[in-house]
C-alpha cells in the first residue's frame, strides 16, 4: 500500500464549500491549508428540486478555484464529497458532471448516516479522551445530522431532512423573524427530531458536542453577549430567542459574534437548535472546530494504514447476513486469478472485485430464488459505512449481474455506456460463479483470458471441461448471454 505526505478534502455541504488540506506524520494529520466559500447550494433548490442555474454557476466557479489548488496531489489523496442538496436535487447528475470537470476529480455522494459517520469521525479527533458517550449535533445548511458514539467509534447515526438554510427560507423568507415564525420552525424541528428522541435523548449520552458553522455561530453569539459562559445553553437560547423578535427582521440583528454571512441563515440555524434542545433534553453543549472535512480526511487516512472502514464493513455484511465464507472465498480467488490472466487492473477495480465476490451471495438471506437480484438490491440501499452512493451501485450492478440474462439490466441495454472495466469485472464474477458452481476448489490451473474490445476469451487447460459436463453446458449458456448484448464468448 502507498503512503503519502499529503492529504486532501472537499466537503460541498449545502450551504458552504470547504477544502481542506492536511500533512501526514504517522496517524496525526496536520492542517496546511484551508479555504471556505459560502455557496448556499440549498438555497438555489427550488420547489421541483431543480438546483437553479445561478447558484451552479456559482458553485462551479468555486470549484475551479478549489481545483487550482488541488493540481499536483495524487488523485488517491483527494477526496470529494457531496451531500444533502446533492443527494435531492432531480438535475444532480448533470451538474455533477460539471463539478467533476471544474475540480478536477471525482465527486462522491453519501447517504446521510454515511455523511454523520464522517462527522463524527472528524470531531472525535479533535476532543481529549473521554469515557462518557457524547452526542454529536451537525446542522448543515439542507440536513442535520446527530450521532452517539463513544472514543472514535460512533454507535448511533442519524440524519434529518432540515437545515439552516431550507429553514430560513422556509420559515423566514425575505429575512422577517415573528414570534410565530419561531414558534413554528422550532415546533418543525422537534417533530422531525421527535422519531429519534427516544434514541438520542439526555439519558443517552454524558456531553453534547455541536460542529460546524451554526453551532460555531451560536456560540460566539451566546459567550460574547454574556448569555453563556462556555458553549451553547438553554437559557442562552432563551436570551437569544428574545432578541429575534425584537429585531423583527435578520438585517436588525445587532448581535456581537454573528458573521455578514451567516447572518441570512442564522434564525434557521437557531430554531434547529433550539427545537434539539427541547426534544433532546440537552441543557448545555460545547462546540468543536473540526466536521466533516477532518473526517474525510481521517477516513482517507486510515485506507492507506489498513484500516479502510469499507473493509470493516464488507467483514459485518458476511457476518450479519450469513454469507458462505468458505464459497465467498473460493469464488474471490478464481476472479482473481482470471483478473490476473487478462492483465490485472488497477487497484480500485481489484478491490471492488473483491468486495463484489465476497458479497455476491447476500441475497440468499433473502430467497433462493432470484437471490442476485435481492443480492444487488441489499448492496444498493443497505446503509454501508464508508461507501458512497456510486460505490454502492457498483457493487449492486455486479451483484445484480452475476447470473441470468444480461439483457434484462439497463447498463447492457443497445443505448447504455457502462465503462468497459465494470464490464469485464461483470464478466470475471460470473465466470467465477460458475466454476464454483459445485461449491468446491475447481483445481484450476492456470487459464487464459483475452478480453479486447466487444470479445471475451477464456482458455482453460485441455482436457479440463471433459470431466465437467454441467461447467460447460454453463458455459455454453453464458456464450448465448454475451452474445446476446453484441459481446463475443468463447471458451475451450
Amino acid at each position: 500500500m502507498k503512503t503519502y505526505d499529503t492529504l486532501a478534502a472537499v466537503d460541498l455541504g449545502s450551504n458552504s464549500f470547504r477544502l481542506e488540506v492536511a500533512r501526514v506524520a504517522g496517524d496525526q494529520l496536520y492542517p496546511l491549508d484551508s479555504l471556505k466559500e459560502t455557496v448556499r447550494l440549498a438555497g438555489g433548490l427550488a420547489a421541483d428540486k431543480q438546483l437553479d442555474e445561478a447558484t451552479q454557476t456559482r458553485a462551479l466557479a468555486c470549484l475551479q478555484r478549489f481545483g487550482e489548488r488541488l493540481r499536483g496531489l495524487s488523485p488517491e489523496t483527494v477526496r470529494c464529497v457531496g451531500t444533502s442538496t446533492l443527494r435531492v436535487a432531480r438535475n444532480a447528475d448533470v451538474f455533477i458532471r460539471q463539478a467533476e470537470a471544474a475540480l478536477g476529480h471525482p465527486i462522491e455522494i453519501v447517504a446521510g448516516r454515511e455523511e454523520a459517520r464522517l462527522i463524527y469521525l472528524g470531531v472525535a479527533h479533535s476532543l481529549p479522551a473521554s469515557p462518557d458517550r457524547r452526542l454529536v449535533v451537525d446542522i448543515g445548511g439542507g440536513s442535520t445530522e446527530l450521532i452517539i458514539g463513544h472514543g472514535l467509534k460512533p454507535h448511533e447515526r442519524e440524519s434529518l431532512h432540515m437545515g439552516c438554510v431550507n429553514f430560513s427560507q422556509r420559515f423566514f423568507a425575505g429575512g422577517v423573524i415573528d414570534k410565530a415564525a419561531l414558534k413554528a420552525a422550532e415546533v418543525a424541528a422537534r417533530v422531525e427530531a421527535e422519531i429519534i428522541a427516544k434514541a438520542f435523548s439526555k439519558g443517552n449520552w454524558q456531553q453534547a458536542i455541536g460542529s460546524s458553522g451554526s453551532a460555531r455561530a451560536l456560540r460566539e453569539i451566546l459567550e460574547q453577549s454574556g448569555w453563556s459562559a462556555r458553549g451553547i445553553t438553554a437559557d442562552g437560547l432563551a436570551l437569544l430567542r428574545a432578541q429575534f423578535i425584537k429585531a423583527g427582521h435578520v438585517d436588525a440583528l445587532e448581535l456581537p459574534g454573528l458573521s455578514r454571512d451567516r447572518r441570512p441563515v442564522i434564525a434557521g440555524g437557531f430554531a434547529i437548535m433550539a427545537g434539539l434542545f427541547a426534544e433532546l433534553e440537552i441543557e448545555q453543549m460545547d462546540v468543536a472546530e473540526t466536521a466533516m472535512r477532518e473526517g474525510i480526511l481521517y477516513d482517507l487516512l486510515g485506507r492507506f494504514h489498513q484500516q479502510d472502514m469499507r473493509e470493516a464493513t464488507v467483514d459485518e455484511f458476511m457476518r450479519r447476513y450469513h454469507i458462505d465464507p468458505q464459497q465467498a472465498a473460493r469464488v474471490k480467488r478464481v476472479a482473481l486469478k482470471l483478473l490476473a490472466a487478462a492483465g490485472g487492473g488497477d487497484e480500485n477495480d481489484v478491490r471492488f472485485l473483491d468486495w463484489a465476490a465476497r458479497l455476491h451471495e447476500i441475497g440468499l438471506s433473502v430467497s433462493h430464488g432470484g437471490y442476485h437480484r435481492h443480492s444487488g438490491y441489499i448492496l444498493e440501499n443497505a446503509d454501508m459505512p464508508g461507501f458512497s452512493r456510486s460505490d454502492q451501485a457498483r457493487l449492486a450492478l455486479l451483484a445484480r449481474a452475476q447470473r441470468g440474462a444480461l439483457v434484462k439490466l439497463p447498463q447492457f441495454s443497445a443505448d447504455a455506456t457502462l465503462p468497459d472495466n465494470d464490464r469485464l469485472l461483470v464478466w470475471l464474477l460470473r465466470q467465477a460463479a460458475i466454476l464454483c458452481r459445485s461449491r468446491a476448489e475447481p483445481q484450476l490451473p492456470e487459464v487464459a483470458v483475452d478480453a479486447s474490445g466487444k470479445r471475451f476469451r477464456l482458455t482453460l487447460p485441455e482436457g479440463w471441461l471433459e470431466s465437467r459436463p454441467l461447467t460447460q453446458r454453463a458455459l455454453e449458456e453464458e456464450a448465448v448471454h454475451w452474445h446476446a448484448t453484441g459481446m463475443k464468448y468463447t471458451f475451450g
